[in-house]
């Protein structure tokens, strides 16, 4: 969506929350309206009701809403003091408080007037609201919420709204919702056996099951894959780091309040638990000596850190305490920063066509914000480092756009954006410039001219986080993981218990091949491929009496495949290949 779409749908979210103001005073003239925004998917307007009103009473104030639209076809505003403004507002003492707000800060403060309705609003709306179609709104679900979010002031009703630009838009936007609940990774994570969350063990701290261990591992082993041929050696660092570590990095004065700290029940010394994995291994790079020619030198190490992260916040593994990076630092000579970024963005491409998110995928340049204090480094760093990023999305014709104030503390960074099946955006992989962290290290490798010469670290995380990703990847997938993921690839049924010896023998020799398979007896065969379908098992094979004698396979699979009196070469070969190449199935 342009600039432009984008300001003008947030317009139209606007005066349709001002249009909602309106309907509830209609019908319910004693209520008492507080603050009416537009947000990212429609409005809301958080209401003090005299008594209580439910989900059944959205109908009428949606109706309200379509009556009044037709009306509303001018839009004016006035200026007033503070004391007409109370005036008007009297009795409202939510309206009040505001003003008041406003008029210490010497802020005009502004009425507008669509209809017969007149609120307190700092302007931004659309200028004749009868042409918005009204099938392109709707009223969405009720809430309570606290005057200005403080858990001290009284609780109001917030009354949501949905709005788009068309009601296609609106319906494609309800179909993704309903979608997203169907495919919540939370109950498909416990449905499927994934992972726990564990009140004892606390909130943000989940605990993979052996099925959820399984896809991590698959995971990990094709990151490291795609970066072991690229000339990146593992490491490994430890959880826990001295203050001094953080003092130098950065982190003590711009990140401390995210840590958690650790003191030492035997040594009485204080640790703090890692945040990052980087101070680590500048340590490891400080501890050689590296020449020109040893440059670049790549770190690989898919480690767990720790953030605070605020309790309210968290979710899930999509916002987790526990933090399992696929984690890169490379150590590089200006003039290679070029390659290496082209390396890395070609591994990001290949990682993610292989989870078939490529299709409208964009780039944010993360640049450094107005206010520097934010940040470490001197400003003639900051320029180098974010026109070498820029360079980068400029030479490898990715789809990129300049945000200012969402680089790292320590440098600027490109934070890839990619769509899931049902079209929702998240951050995955990034890639960071860091000019400072070397500096602040003293690292330092060995020029053609014997001196000593100051290396570039490029961070990088592909899939960003395990735990995160892995939140995506089973409402991408709706937990029908492609083969090479899955748990369990293969469920052998045999019809009865006299086809058993057969079907372990059909096991064995898909264990030989690597493939990962169970056979299920009890039960009726009915149930248990029904249970084998609900677990979302790729391909399922139903062992009877023309298999057993002929020596052969009835292999289900998903899109109403099914493959009759295949051998069991064949089968492995298949299903071998696709497991090899990865295969989107």
């Amino acid at each position: 969506m342009s600039d432009n779409n984008q300001h003008a749908m947030e317009y139209q979210r606007h005066s349709l929350a001002h249009l909602l103001g309106a309907a509830v005073m209609e019908l319910y003239p004693d209520a008492k309206l507080t603050l009416g925004p537009a947000v990212d998917d429609g409005f809301y307007y958080d209401i003090k009701f005299n008594g209580s009103i439910g989900e059944a009473e959205l109908a009428s104030i949606e109706k309200k809403m379509g009556e009044l639209l037709p009306t509303w076809t001018t839009v004016t505003h006035k200026e007033l003091t503070k004391d007409e403004a109370l005036a008007h507002f009297k009795g409202n003492e939510f309206k009040e408080e505001l003003i008041n707000e406003i008029a210490d800060r010497n802020e005009p403060i502004t009425l507008y007037t669509m209809g017969n309705f007149t609120d307190l609003c700092r302007g931004g709306h659309v200028d004749d609201l009868s042409t918005i179609d009204p099938d392109s709104f709707k009223l969405d679900r009720i809430a309570g919420a606290y005057w200005r979010g403080k858990e001290t002031n009284p609780m109001l009703t917030r009354i949501y709204g949905l709005a788009f630009a068309s009601k296609a838009d609106l319906e494609q936007y309800i179909w993704q919702q309903e979608e997203a609940r169907k495919r919540d990774h939370r109950k498909l994570g416990k449905e499927l056996k994934l992972f726990t969350i564990s009140d004892l063990v606390g909130a943000g701290l989940p605990l993979f099951q052996p099925n959820g261990v399984i896809i991590r591992k698959e995971l990990e082993e094709y990151l490291w894959s795609l970066h072991k041929r690229k000339g990146y050696d593992r490491v490994w660092t430890p959880h826990l780091a001295k203050e001094s570590l953080y003092i130098t990095s950065g982190h003590a004065g711009h990140y401390m309040e995210d840590m958690f700290s650790v003191h030492g029940g035997t040594s009485k010394e204080d640790f703090y638990v890692k945040p990052m994995n980087c101070p680590h291994h500048m340590q490891i790079f400080a501890d050689n000596q590296f020449s020109y020619r040893d440059m670049p030198v790549r770190y690989f190490e898919p480690a767990t850190v720790y953030r605070d992260e605020k309790t309210g916040q968290l979710g899930g593994l999509t916002r987790v305490r526990s933090i399992t990076q696929d984690d890169g630092h490379l150590f590089c000579r200006p003039s290679q920063i070029g390659q290496e970024f082209a390396t890395i963005v070609g591994i990001i491409k290949e990682f993610y066509a292989t989870m078939g998110m490529m299709e409208g995928y964009w780039v944010r340049l993360s640049l450094r914000g107005d206010d520097t204090s934010k940040y470490l480094g001197s400003d003639e760093v900051w320029a180098t480092a974010e026109k070498a990023l820029t360079d980068v999305c400029e030479a490898q014709q990715l789809p990129y756009k300049p945000a200012k104030d969402e680089a790292a503390f320590y440098g600027p960074k490109l934070d890839f954006m990619f769509k899931d099946a049902i079209g929702r955006e998240w951050q995955l992989a990034t890639i960071q410039c860091d000019f400072n962290l070397p500096n602040r290290f003293d690292l330092s490798y060995i020029n053609e001219q014997g001196e000593k010469e100051q290396p570039v670290v490029i961070h990088r995380a592909i899939s960003g986080s395990i735990e995160r990703f892995m939140g995506v990847m089973i409402e991408h997938f709706a937990g029908a993981f492609p083969v090479w993921l899955a748990p369990v690839q293969v469920a052998i049924l045999p019809v009865g218990e006299k086809f058993a010896d057969y079907a372990y023998e059909i096991k064995a020799a898909l264990e030989t091949a690597n493939i990962r398979v169970n056979v299920s007896v009890n039960e009726s065969l009915g149930k248990r491929i029904r249970q084998a379908k609900t677990e979302k098992v790729p391909y399922q094979i139903v062992i009877g009496e023309k298999e057993q004698t002929s020596k052969t396979l009835t292999v289900e699979g998903r899109n109403d495949l099914k493959l009759e009196s295949i051998t069991i070469e064949d089968f492995i070969a298949r299903i071998s290949d696709e497991i090899t190449n990865r295969t989107l199935n």
